[in-house]
């Protein structure tokens, strides 16, 4: 199998030399970490749980650029951490509503949504020029009080969303107030109670089995030592949503944009965090996948990540705000020249 790929990999040209990711990403402005993604010798002397012995990971095709880019990408309360292995065809879902929402033709897009993405492959930003919608379920449940109303992540504009009722009449008011990329950001119209997610990173694990039963293998190691790593740096982690303390955006009456700032950049300082299994993201060959999410609205994606590598993201990612180059698998809003970190404002 190694060698199949590797021949492919070189029939098609592709250079996934490291030296050529990072030069690839120096040029996009993308702050980057000069450092190893392992955390510990090999072999491990660590004692990271390993992966399974015949856990077959693809390592030689190119991973950069295996993402699509999208607008917003949205994760689903449903409380569980394995779906049906297409989430939209499971009747009666949110999931299934939106199928219908999102694949209806649209207008032309607004000028909002016509600047460039960047020059990398898989590296692009959320006012560029896709308009689609990454729909995921999540394992969190609903904050609703109505088990039949849903909660909703919205990424990279940092919302949370609840008292969605499960329905293809909320499916499209979700669209209406907090989704459609040719309306701007969460409006003022908005008939959904709406707050900033209240943590300092999000970090999401693929879990969906029934797509590959990699990633159901790594998302719960990988949770593991998250939560672990994350708690020796001095953090607290959840894994369930927490219901914010303040009031819904809606609720005021002005100033909304300049209260929803100013909470942003509250929320690196707590070094809270909320680790949550999400449906199939694509790539699973390249297990574990995992992505970054964080108030400055910006999202990393990884793959080919083991035990070994979660300090190294903890510290470098999460923390420092610089991306582990043989790590990525793409981005959203992560080009940002001139600045040294993610985490600058």
């Amino acid at each position: 199998m190694h060698t199949l790929r590797r021949f492919k990999t070189v029939l098609l040209g592709e250079d996934t030399s490291v030296e050529s990711i990072y030069a690839q990403l120096e040029s996009g402005g993308v702050p980057i970490a000069d450092v190893d993604c392992r955390s510990c010798s090999d072999p491990c002397d660590e004692g990271h749980d390993p992966y399974p012995a015949r856990f077959d990971v693809d390592m030689e095709s190119q991973m950069l650029g295996s993402v699509k880019p999208y607008h917003r990408q949205i994760v689903i309360s449903t409380g569980v951490t394995d779906w049906d292995r297409d989430i939209s065809s499971t009747k009666g879902t949110l999931a299934s509503y939106l199928e219908h929402v999102t694949h209806r033709p649209r207008l032309s897009s607004s000028p909002s949504q016509k600047k460039s993405s960047t020059s990398v492959s898989g590296v692009f930003n959320s006012t560029g020029p896709s308009t689609r919608i990454s729909v995921l379920n999540g394992s969190h449940r609903t904050l609703s009080e109505d088990p039949d109303m849903d909660t909703v992540l919205v990424f990279p504009d940092y919302k949370l969303v609840c008292d969605i009722p499960r329905s293809a009449e909320g499916a499209q008011t979700l669209w209406d107030t907090c989704l459609d990329p040719l309306d701007g950001p969460l409006s003022e119209k908005s008939t959904l109670s709406t707050w900033v997610i209240p943590y300092s990173c999000v970090i999401l694990l693929c879990s969906h089995k029934r797509r590959d039963n990699r990633c159901s293998i790594a998302a719960s190691k990988l949770g593991q030592e998250f939560t672990h790593s994350l708690e020796r740096e001095g953090w607290s982690v959840d894994t369930e949503v927490e219901h914010p303390d303040s009031k819904p955006i809606e609720s005021l009456k002005e100033s909304q944009e300049e209260y929803v700032s100013e909470k942003l950049r509250e929320l690196p300082t707590m070094k809270k965090a909320l680790i949550l299994r999400n449906s199939h993201t694509g790539g699973h060959k390249f297990a574990g996948n995992c992505i970054i999410y964080t108030p400055q609205g910006y999202g990393v994606w990884y793959g080919r990540v083991s035990t070994h590598e979660v300090d190294a993201i903890v510290v470098n990612t999460i923390q420092k705000g610089l991306v582990l180059p043989p790590l990525l698998r793409g981005g959203v809003n992560i080009s940002r020249p001139g600045c040294k970190s993610l985490n600058d404002w």
